[in-house]
């Protein structure tokens, strides 16, 4: 269990925040004081921190300036400034993401995946768990209370896309390229062919609904 320091002031913020990362199965710290952060982050081993930029006693800056001089801890600044002076200011200091407030939780989930899989080169997991069912990428199923259902090739890739982007619009294009950098020949008809025979073995294992076509934007995991 990967441990995250979540540094936020706004404590309606930090307490949903770190929630959330626990029901993803996060180990979550949160400091409530910031007079000693720095010393806070340092001794906390954490492996992770997301890290505000509007903060009480040091800015973000400071902060993430401070701890690059004695640690590699991976950073991910989570921030309603949004100017690319900003974003670039910060990636000069070493951060190794930059999310901007309001964000979309799983996207945010999403980059702390990526962030931690590369800091930590951690191996590609089997299997990708997706609401209430799971998908088996070493064997190119999908599982749901004891029934899987086999997939094609394309099918698989499909809804690894989808699930990877679960709650978020995929539009038909992005859909087609990522098919095409696994080097699968995919064209628009073959697309609709898939995603109706994907969406018939999700229905045929009790999943009704799981995907919903948004007209003229794409697909979204629900």
């Amino acid at each position: 269990m990967k441990k995250i320091m979540v540094i936020e002031d706004h404590q309606k913020i930090r307490d949903e925040l770190c929630k959330f990362l626990i029901q993803n199965g996060y180990d979550c710290l949160a400091p409530e004081s910031f007079e000693t952060i720095i010393e806070q982050i340092l001794s906390s081993a954490a492996q992770l921190i997301l890290l505000d930029i509007n903060l009480p006693v040091y800015d973000g800056y400071h902060i993430c300036r401070e701890v690059r001089k004695l640690s590699e801890v991976p950073i991910i600044v989570v921030t309603s400034r949004d100017t690319e002076i900003d974003e670039l200011l910060a990636m000069n200091l070493g951060v190794d993401d930059f999310v901007t407030k309001p964000y979309n939780t799983q996207i945010l989930l999403a980059r702390i995946a990526t962030v931690l899989k590369r800091a930590y080169h951690e191996a590609p997991s089997e299997k990708l768990l997706c609401g209430n069912f799971t998908v088996n990428l070493a064997k190119s199923s999908l599982e749901y209370r004891n029934i899987t259902s086999e997939l094609t090739k394309n099918e698989l890739k499909i809804l690894t896309c989808l699930c990877e982007k679960k709650g978020v619009i995929v539009s038909r294009d992005e859909l087609m390229r990522y098919l095409w950098d696994s080097e699968l020949f995919i064209d628009d008809n073959t697309l609709t062919v898939n995603m109706t025979r994907l969406r018939r073995k999700l229905e045929e294992i009790g999943l009704t609904n799981v995907i919903e076509t948004r007209r003229g934007q794409g697909y979204i995991m629900l």
